[in-house]
Parts: structure tokens; sequence; C-alpha cells
């Protein structure tokens, strides 16, 4: 082989992170290459050919879709602003449906796996997107297997990455395919990156999982959890607090919030912690009292369950300011005693 072809569909109002995160990583593969090994070739095309403006004003030269007929090694989809037009564009829909038939694999970052999905290529796969859109792919497209969780899936020849900066993520597992875990270490080194991220989308949502419920006996429950945290928050006193049987209240409790009492206790407790982390200076102790969390080790334990990131390792991505409303440096707070 003597050079990887990179195809990058590109139409107005793409995310240009999207697409300058993946090819910056090929690009810098190249320069590390050895002269033996076969570089990527990056070609951008688009209805909106020759120049295509991003979301963000980036203007992108592209050819026309014409020019990427014949093999391709890697076809690349990217997400944005304008996704919802791109979807009703069925020239461009069409095209990547046959683009992709010719390549030897489909990846898409962001809203982009929605483009594939559109042209029936995810039809019977798990494939992942945004955190915030996953709900609305799963509907849309209910023959998708749609997880939240992953910063990238590979399901055969297609791999889908979720939220934006997670297409520079894909690209260096693709580089590790392609060349070995080596040479995608030594990119992500000279790019100052992880190689590899830890956790999954949930830990850069500001989302809380636990949102209320329209069932109003049981959006009382739900107000009255998220004002005792520090408690025990036995499920019997729940259900009072709904004028309900306990049977009835887990089965209904259920049903309108999607999972258990439990559980959803749990969710809530890692909520309000990663927001305290993310934006105080209490010692990772005394956030884990102030959630209800009995002991640090049954703290520490349920919070790497949920993000693959201890409650110390969460604080130094995360925290932005302190009680006071300074900037915290990194890893300044977990020098506290607990």
């Amino acid at each position: 082989m003597l050079e990887r072809r990179v195809v990058v569909v590109v139409y107005s109002g793409a995310q240009a992170l999207d697409i300058t995160g993946p090819i910056e990583v090929f690009d810098t593969v190249n320069r590390l290459l050895p002269k033996s090994r076969a570089p990527y070739r990056i070609e951008f095309v688009s209805l909106d050919a020759p120049l295509v403006r991003t979301g963000s004003g980036v203007v992108i030269e592209a050819a026309p879709l014409d020019a990427g007929q014949g093999p391709i090694d890697t076809l690349l989809v990217p997400g944005g602003s304008s996704l919802r037009e791109a979807l009703g564009d069925r020239a461009l829909v069409s095209w990547i449906g046959q683009a992709a038939a010719r390549s030897r694999r489909v990846a898409s970052v962001c809203g982009g796996s929605f483009l594939l999905a559109e042209a029936g290529l995810l039809d019977g796969r798990r494939a992942t997107t945004h955190w915030a859109y996953c709900e609305e792919m799963a509907c849309r497209y209910p023959d998708v297997t749609v997880d939240p969780e992953p910063i990238f899936i590979w399901d055969g020849r297609f791999v889908t990455s979720a939220g934006v900066s997670t297409g520079i993520d894909m690209a260096l597992a693709l580089v590790e395919a392609d060349h070995g875990a080596a040479l995608a270490l030594e990119t992500a080194r000279f790019l100052v990156l992880f190689l590899k991220r830890h956790g999954g989308q949930s830990q850069f949502s500001a989302v809380l999982d636990a949102q209320l419920a329209d069932h109003v006996p049981i959006r009382a429950a739900q107000e009255w959890i998220l004002d005792n945290l520090e408690g025990p928050l036995p499920v019997a006193e729940m259900a009072q607090r709904a004028n309900m049987s306990l049977r009835n209240f887990a089965r209904v409790f259920r049903r309108e919030v999607g999972t258990t009492p439990g559980r959803y206790v749990e969710r809530t407790r890692i909520a309000r912690a990663r927001e305290l982390l993310e934006t105080t200076d209490l010692t990772v102790g005394q956030v884990a009292r102030r959630c209800g969390f009995t002991a640090p080790e049954t703290f520490f334990r349920s919070f790497g369950r949920a993000l693959g990131l201890t409650p110390n390792e969460y604080r130094h991505r995360f925290q932005v300011v302190s009680s006071s409303g300074l900037f915290v440096q990194p890893g300044q707070a977990d020098r506290s005693p607990a």
C-alpha cells in the first residue's frame, strides 16, 4: 500500500473540530512515519465545493463529490449545527451510502453518525453519538443499537465517535489499528493527548441523569431526595412522601423514571458529588458525607463504577473554581486531608 486515502465529507455548517481534530492526528502521523510506511492522503469533498464554511466560520477548500470516486481507505463523516438540513439532502445521504460501499472503513464524529444511520449503514449495529442526542438517535433509527456511554464504538468496519473532541480519540484508535500502539502513543504524546481517555461520555456531560418525572407524587419524592441527600433515604420513606404503598411506589417509580429508586438515589448522589468536586474546595471526605455516602470506600466504589475515575482524578480534570470564587490549580484540592 503506497498511501491510505482518507476522504472527509464536508458540508456547510459542519463542526470544524469534528473535521480538524481527526485530520490533525493523521497529519501528525505522516510527519512521524518512517518513509517505508504508507502515509495518509487526506481529501475533502462536498456538494458545496469549492469553499465550504463550517459552523464556526472556518472555511475548508473541498473538491466536488465526484472527486471522491474510487477505493477509499477511510471515509470520515462529521456532525454539525446544520445536521438536520444535511439529513434532508438526499444527494448527500445517497453519496455517503455509495462511498461507504467503496471504503475499507467508515468513521463518524458526533452527529455524523446520524448521516450514517440515515443512509442505512448502521442498521443492526451498535453506535454512539453526542450524549445530548443519543435518545433522539435511538428514536429516529430503531434498528440501530445506540449506546450513550462509550467515547467511540467500533462495530465491524464502522466506527462512530461521541461528542466533538472524541473524534480525536477515535482517530488515534484508527492509527493504532493501522500502524501499531507505539506510533499511536508517539502521536498522542506529540499532540499532548491521552492515548486512551478514561471513562465514558457521562463524565463530560453537565446534565444530571436523574430528571424529574411528570407524575406529581413521584416528582415530590424526587424533590425530597434532592433536598435530603446527606441522609439514608430509605425507599419506604420515599413511598410515604409519595403517599403510595411501597410496592406500588417501586413499580410506578421505575415506569416514570426508567430506573429503580435505589439506582436513582445512587445516580443523584454521584451527580451532586461531581458538582461539588467541580465547584468547591471541599475535601473528598466532606463531599462523600454531603452526598450521603456513609463510608469513603462506598463513595470511591460508586464513583468509579459510574465514571471510571476516582474522585481525585475527576477533580484534577474538571475542577474549575473554588468556593471562594478563585481558580483552583489542578491537584491543589487533592492535597487536603479527608
